[in-house]
């Protein structure tokens, strides 16, 4: 019986690969074509036979964004209890945090592609769905109540949160908020103040749940 060996990733996937670790690392304006393929060691002519043009290339990246932000969205219905929308944020936000290069240049990117600009305006609509189910399930769970007055106030705030924190650990700390070594204290932070905005309505199981969570207060503070 012949050995299987395992199939090399194809150049297209790789560029892909290189290019999301770069624009993490460095941002969207400080990444070309040219370093991508440095980094790579192929020529700018093979990456421009895979993506003709830098826009083409963010693109596809964006693909593998929406697809795995979709995959997370998609359970929220089965959120009942403040643990489950803990695990469900903390997963929205490891999407963010595996493409934050989109949420740090974000204004940007919106500003200059228009396939960007239609496209993450329907995310923010599903990430609002998926929200408000959510927050449906922690009702039905009575783990919370809320007015109905209140709901879609509340639900917009939970997405703004859940789509820009990121772009404020960054302002806080340019140097250093978005690197690797980060990755599992930022997070925690994230979900805790975004669940924190839940506190008001939270019946007081969940209420002590959510504080129990709250993350470690760093020795010193940014100015």
């Amino acid at each position: 019986m012949q050995s299987q060996t395992k199939k090399p990733r194809r150049t297209a996937e790789r560029i892909l690969d290189a290019a999301l670790e770069l624009l993490n690392r460095f941002g969207e304006p400080n990444v070309s074509t040219t370093l991508i393929a440095s980094e790579l060691g192929i020529s700018p002519g093979n990456l421009y036979y895979h993506y003709p043009a830098k826009e083409t290339l963010i693109n596809a990246l964006y693909e593998r964004y929406e697809q795995a932000l979709a995959e997370r969205l998609g359970t929220a219905p089965d959120v009942d209890s403040l643990e489950a929308a803990w695990h469900f944020f903390q997963q929205l936000f490891e999407v963010a945090w595996q493409y934050r290069f989109l949420y740090r240049d974000l204004n940007d990117l919106l500003s200059k592609n228009r396939m960007l600009e239609a496209r993450f305006q329907a995310v923010l609509e599903r990430k609002g769905r998926a929200v408000e189910a959510v927050v449906d399930g922690l009702v039905r769970a009575h783990a919370m109540t809320i007015a109905p007055a209140e709901r879609a106030p509340l639900v917009q705030c939970l997405v703004v949160v859940a789509s820009h924190w990121l772009n404020h650990e960054y302002a806080r700390d340019p140097r250093h908020a978005l690197e690797p070594e980060r990755a599992e204290a930022t997070l925690a932070r994230a979900v805790y103040h975004l669940l924190t905005l839940l506190q008001p309505y939270l019946g007081e199981p969940a209420r002590q749940q959510l504080q129990a969570r709250a993350p470690a207060r760093p020795t010193a503070q940014l100015p």
